[in-house]
C-alpha cells in the first residue's frame, strides 16, 4: 500500500488544497492529510475545526477516488510525521516560483533526514494558483465574496467566525 502524506495547516481548506488532494489520490492508496498545529501562524481555525473542515471536505472524495482518506494532526518535524502514519510520500502543492523555492530547501533537508521519504510536487491548477488561506482568510474579514476559492460549507464556516 502506498502511503502519502499531505501537509499544511488548511486555515481554511481552499479548492486548491481539494484539488491537489484529489489529483494526489491517483498517486496513492491511502492519503494523510496532516493538519499542522503551527502556533506560530496564528489560526483563524482551532486545529479541531480543521479537521473536521478536511473530514467533511474529503468525504465524498474518498469514495469517488478509491483512496482512503485520513486527516491526522500534527506538531513534530514533518518527516517525522511522515514515518509515524507510514508515508513514503509527502505531497507538496505549488503555486508560483516563490513556492518552488521554499520547497526545495525543504526537500533537501528533509532527505538529510530521511532518505526513504521522496517529496512529489504538484502544480496548482491554473484557476487555483493565486489561492491562498491568508488572502481567502482577508477577503472574508472584509466581507467579500469568496465563493470562487472555498467550498460552500467553508463559506460558510468563514462567515459565521467574522461575523460583528
Amino acid at each position: 500500500m502506498r502511503v502519502g502524506l499531505y501537509p499544511g495547516t488548511f486555515d481554511p481548506v481552499t479548492l486548491g488544497h481539494l484539488d491537489i488532494i484529489k489529483r494526489a489520490c491517483s498517486l496513492v492508496d491511502k492519503l494523510v492529510i496532516g493538519v499542522a498545529i503551527n502556533r506560530d501562524k496564528g489560526p483563524l481555525f482551532s486545529l479541531e475545526e480543521r479537521v473536521a473542515m478536511i473530514e467533511a471536505e474529503c468525504a465524498d472524495l474518498s469514495a469517488q477516488t478509491g483512496c482512503e482518506i485520513v486527516a491526522h494532526p500534527f506538531e513534530n518535524l514533518l518527516i517525522h510525521c511522515a514515518k509515524d502514519v507510514g508515508a513514503t510520500i509527502i505531497i507538496r502543492g505549488l503555486r508560483a516560483v516563490a513556492d518552488f523555492e521554499y520547497e526545495y530547501q525543504m526537500v533537501g533537508m528533509n532527505r538529510q533526514l530521511d532518505n526513504t521519504v521522496e517529496t512529489v510536487f504538484l502544480m496548482a491548477e491554473a484557476q487555483h494558483q493565486a489561492i491562498a488561506s491568508k488572502l481567502v482568510k482577508e477577503i472574508a474579514r472584509l466581507d467579500g465574496d469568496v465563493s470562487k476559492f472555498v467550498t460552500p460549507e467553508v463559506q460558510e464556516a468563514l462567515a459565521v467566525r467574522f461575523q460583528t
